[in-house]
């Protein structure tokens, strides 16, 4: 009996053993939306940065989990006196996952293939006013620009402007080769990308031996996997009418922050009627933002009246500029000659932003007149109508990029909004410094682009993640897409 005893209790010590090392060392994070591929440097999507970003790939800079931009493969850096030249310092010894030296000739390489003539890279206006990208010897970068640029160092915090390997590029969008902290191991397509310990990585062992980002998309399964403990997190839960349950549940943490995510319902300026500003006036007075922060999101999400983040210190609340007004939008529609309404499509992406907002802002569209046929869209048909192909008349996305105000002085961009006196304005800001002076010239550009009702501006996106009690180190708010695994680790 003694023994009997003995060898039951030794077998449950080592089972349970056996179990606490692997749920102390790995994680299983669940994404709504699967990346179409994983390369940062040639497309928009923001779930390919939730899983490479610092995880995988990195830049000369990066972003805290609390915005600040800290250095990254660069050590250090120091600016010219008239601000045109910056010579960055390179970290000692690092490499990349196939063994091979990262130098100064992989930055020259990566940033040059970034804002070539031919670049795919979904942000090339990040790079634009660089000059000249040398490599001076092997530790140190000069990169020269034609005018100063009070953003260089936050621009080059972006996903879209890491560091690759030229070696790697065949083959980078399925089997990416970076200087993270984990390294790709394998992708099962429609379920799951696996990341594996880095035992080569620069810097501090991150805690986590593995790490499985999982794909659920529909909001009611996304729910009933947590519940049932299959996944240990899920970013950016999907079902915000779910939240009390966990926040009543000990076994959970829920975590309510910030992100970059305008919210917005994107107008194509260029279709008529869009590109008549009365319509578009229109369209931003029929929008009731709370009504759809209430429906679509459960409360969750802040009001704004312009593309600005609010937690942002240089944000000017403009939503009074485009209050619900129903009345005012169908005699705009009458002015500019649609006093009947008009037909138009709405494109859907998978979000439920998205999804369940559409429907609310539909019924609002019809109060006044104008129909809009929602058409529900996977991602990759979104990437490619929508945000490529420009076949769209309204659509409703978060913009998650962090301080992109500057996307509307390009008028090639997907909404083809086009002000001369922007582009104008933007140009300033790149090339001013003091930080009173750049706050008053993005409170101009938010001004001007509210005063346009170039997109119905409906609310910041609420970053709504649920974890088990345990898992520490993710990131609350989100200055940019990213789920940071290198601090993330379960308590003892």
């Amino acid at each position: 009996m003694a023994l009997k005893s003995f060898v039951f209790a030794a077998g449950s010590a080592l089972a349970l053993a056996a179990g606490g090392a692997w749920a102390k060392d790995s994680v299983t994070i669940a994404m709504q939306l699967e990346p179409p591929h994983l390369d940062p440097t040639s497309a928009a999507a923001q779930a390919i940065d939730s899983v490479v970003y610092t995880n995988i790939f990195e830049g000369l800079t990066r972003f805290m989990g609390d915005g600040s931009v800290v250095p990254g493969l660069a050590e250090s850096w120091e600016i010219s006196e008239d601000g045109t030249v910056y010579t960055f310092k390179l970290r000692q010894g690092v490499t990349f996952h196939d063994g091979s030296a990262m130098d100064a000739e992989d930055v020259k390489f990566s940033l040059d293939r970034a804002r070539a003539e031919d670049s795919t890279n979904a942000q090339k206006a990040l790079f634009d006013g660089i000059a000249s990208v040398e490599a001076v010897d092997p530790q140190t970068v000069r990169i020269t620009l034609e005018a100063p640029n009070g953003s260089l160092l936050f621009n080059l915090a972006w996903g879209d402007a890491v560091i690759v390997a030229p070696e790697s590029i065949g083959d980078i969008k399925t089997k990416p080769v970076g200087t993270g902290a984990y390294t790709f191991q394998e992708w099962v397509q429609g379920d799951r990308i696996t990341l594996a310990r880095n035992p080569d990585y620069w810097g501090d062992q991150p805690a986590l031996a593995s790490a499985t980002f999982k794909f659920i998309s529909d909001p009611t399964a996304a729910f009933a996997a947590m519940m049932a403990e299959d996944i240990d997190a899920f970013d950016n839960f999907p079902a915000p009418e779910n939240l009390p349950q966990f926040e009543a549940d000990p076994r959970f943490q829920v975590l309510v922050g910030s992100t970059e995510g305008e919210t917005i319902l994107s107008i194509n300026n260029k279709q008529p009627p869009f590109d008549d500003i009365r319509v578009r006036q229109a369209v931003a007075h029929a929008i009731d933002r709370q009504a759809i922060i209430d429906g679509a999101m459960f409360g969750y999400g802040t009001p704004i009246g312009t593309h600005f983040a609010p937690h942002n210190p240089a944000y000017k609340n403009l939503t009074g500029q485009s209050a619900h007004d129903p009345e005012k939008a169908k005699a705009l529609l009458a002015e500019a000659g649609f006093p009947e309404g008009f037909e138009t499509t709405l494109h859907l992406p998978p979000p439920s932003y998205a999804r369940r907002g559409g429907e609310i802002i539909a019924a609002q569209l019809a109060a006044v007149g104008i129909k809009a046929e929602i058409i529900n869209v996977e991602w990759a048909q979104w990437l490619e109508s929508v945000f490529n192909g420009k076949s769209f008349g309204l659509t409703i996305v978060s913009h998650t990029e962090p301080m992109d105000i500057g996307i509307y002085a390009r008028p090639e961009y997907y909404f083809q909004y086009d002000s001369k006196a922007l582009q104008e304005l933007m140009n300033r800001l790149t090339a001013t410094t003091g930080p009173d002076s750049r706050t008053a010239l993005l409170q101009d550009a938010q001004e001007m682009i509210a005063a346009d009702y170039v997109n119905g501006y409906l609310f910041q996106l609420a970053k709504l993640g649920v974890a088990k009690a345990g898992l520490q180190g993710l990131w609350e708010n989100a200055p940019t897409a990213a789920i940071d695994l290198t601090a993330v680790s379960w308590a003892e």
